[in-house]
């Protein structure tokens, strides 16, 4: 029988596809597998960029915290092209990772031992007995174990990149990762005017102030904005402090990812690598920079661009932040994150004026 106009061009059409060499193929497809993601990259890193440069002119404001809300802005008040999807998801995880990566250039090993015994002791107990506390009143509350893990982590270590380390070796979902990170964010803005006056109350001088800004506040760049406040003696100081907690990230993943591991050897399912590959590349990065061997003008660099890879993540978190997600988790996820910043903060406190 015949065939008609129609089909003899779609049988041409199939046959010429089959014909194309395989290597014309995979150019085609690798072509438009990268085209789908580019939209949703460019656009958090512009956002990412344009976050930078508004924290410049509002230095209260950390630029995680104008892009996460950002991103949720635009997810809760309009639609978000499906264009957008794939590129936004790349970035919320792989950008984010790329950034903690780039934070490990800033953490200098000698600049961390050079603290003492004294103040490395209060950074590891702050981390220690918040992470714990954390998860162990989130099991009180009823809340999910991802959740809880990742609010410790980021109420514990250093915030939103603690989140994302954690999310990985947990298996948490989109909105427990937005949630730990809003939350974070927020409570970690409110301590910027907080810890500045509580040393003032308490009589500290600026060094012993900076200690407490640094071994409580949650965010590098709201410790930053609160030592900034106060001199730069508590500045230097704070930050130094706050990049020792940083360090921590690296052995409590690898201790969270084996309790994950073993936890998933029982219950089934895929493990979590012992040490996640973006964590050895934020060790080495730290290595590198303790040699030295790096300039300024290259470390400066480093830092724009981890800032803007951060933001860029952040505003990409921020349009899965839905609030209905959030109310219908209900305060607990609040509360425990209020109890947090609170055990943070007295541990922080205690060891301040000891070290006064």
């Amino acid at each position: 029988m015949a065939l008609d106009e129609p089909q003899r061009t779609n049988m041409s059409a199939t046959s010429a596809a089959s014909s194309a060499p395989a290597s014309t193929q995979l150019k085609t497809s690798g072509t438009t597998h990268l085209s789908g993601y580019l939209p949703g990259i460019i656009l958090c890193l512009a956002v990412g960029g344009i976050s930078l440069a508004a924290a410049k002119l509002l230095p209260a404001m950390s630029p995680l915290l104008i892009a996460i809300l950002l991103g949720a802005l635009w997810r809760n008040l309009a639609p978000v092209p499906a264009v957008f999807d794939t590129g936004v998801a790349f970035s919320a995880k792989k950008l984010l990772r790329a950034g903690i990566v780039l934070l490990g250039l800033q953490l200098s090993l000698g600049s961390v031992l050079a603290l003492g015994p004294g103040v490395l002791a209060i950074v590891v107990l702050s981390v220690g007995v918040t992470f714990l506390c954390t998860v162990w009143i989130g099991g009180r509350l009823g809340i999910e174990l991802p959740q809880r893990l990742l609010i410790a982590a980021g109420f514990s270590i250093c915030g939103a990149a603690a989140v994302a380390g954690a999310e990985g070796a947990t298996g948490a979902k989109q909105n427990q990762v937005a949630t730990a990170v809003g939350l974070v964010v927020l409570f970690g803005t409110l301590m910027i005017p907080l810890t500045p006056a509580l040393g003032a109350l308490l009589g500290l001088d600026e060094t012993s102030t900076g200690v407490l800004i640094g071994a409580s506040t949650h965010e590098v760049a709201q410790v930053v904005a609160a030592g900034g406040t106060v001199g730069a003696t508590a500045l230097g100081v704070a930050v130094t402090v706050k990049l020792a907690r940083v360090a921590m990230l690296a052995p409590v993943m690898a201790g969270l990812s084996l309790y994950m591991s073993r936890k998933h050897k029982v219950e089934g399912g895929k493990k979590p690598a012992i040490l996640p590959l973006f964590v050895a590349l934020f060790l080495i990065a730290m290595m590198i920079r303790t040699t030295g061997v790096l300039p300024e003008s290259v470390l400066q660099l480093a830092t724009t661009v981890q800032s803007i890879l951060l933001a860029a993540a952040m505003f990409a978190l921020g349009l899965g932040v839905h609030l209905k997600s959030i109310v219908k988790s209900g305060g607990r996820t609040v509360v425990l994150a209020l109890l947090s910043t609170i055990i943070i903060l007295l541990i922080a406190t205690v060891g301040a004026c000891l070290y006064a």
